[in-house]
């Protein structure tokens, strides 16, 4: 068993490889990092910068895609047990270029028992309340400020969710080139900050 690693790539683009080494990716859309084969697809919405599962074109035998649709399947947030993850669906959007009827985020628990919260495009909603009760080790929050929630409302839900590392991502939906701001996303306000490179593979 490996240790559980993930690649920020961009925008809301992430790649995580298990313990087991299972290749996961999350919004496909930014960065360069799509060589290794996917073991399972995930899509929080369909706004274009989040759903390009073309970029993906290596894919292990049973590869499982998992958009809005199937997480939000009717109306209810679901639950998928994976064996090398579980994956649950949890509130999104809540602002007007997000319905939440149609955005998700997701909270990853991985085998190794590491937990990964996912916003995907959001402001604050009800749910964030109950997420502090998991524990969560790493949790992603978008802040651009433009279509979502902005650095104050992130760091309020960061706060309120009380994850051991607060990682701002989706803070620069203008730069097309590395679709990441890290200047701005060193301000973000939490004790507990952590920020990633673009590109560059982290173990957690």
């Amino acid at each position: 068993m490996g240790k559980l690693k993930v690649i920020f790539m961009g925008q809301g683009s992430l790649r995580f490889v298990t313990p087991e080494n299972k290749v996961i990716y999350v919004d496909p859309y930014a960065g360069k990092n799509y060589d290794s084969a996917a073991d399972l697809i995930l899509v929080t919405h369909a706004h274009f910068d989040h759903c390009q599962t073309d970029k993906i074109k290596k894919r292990a035998e049973g590869c499982k895609i998992i958009t809005q649709n199937e997480a939000l399947e009717g109306g209810t947030h679901q639950t998928f047990e994976l064996g090398f993850v579980t994956v649950e669906a949890v509130e999104a959007g809540n602002n007007k270029n997000h319905s939440i009827k149609e955005c998700v985020g997701y909270l990853l628990t991985f085998t190794d028992e590491t937990t990964v919260y996912i916003s995907g495009d959001t402001s604050k909603t009800k749910q964030m309340e109950s997420l502090a009760k998991r524990r969560i080790d790493y949790a992603f929050y978008c802040c651009d400020g433009v279509y979502n929630m902005g650095m104050d409302e992130a760091a309020e839900c960061a706060a309120i969710v009380g994850a051991k590392h607060d990682i701002p991502y989706h803070n620069a939906p203008g730069n097309i080139i590395t679709h990441f701001n890290k200047k701005s996303a060193l301000k973000f306000k939490s004790d507990n900050l952590l920020v990633l490179d673009p590109g560059k593979e982290y173990e957690l």
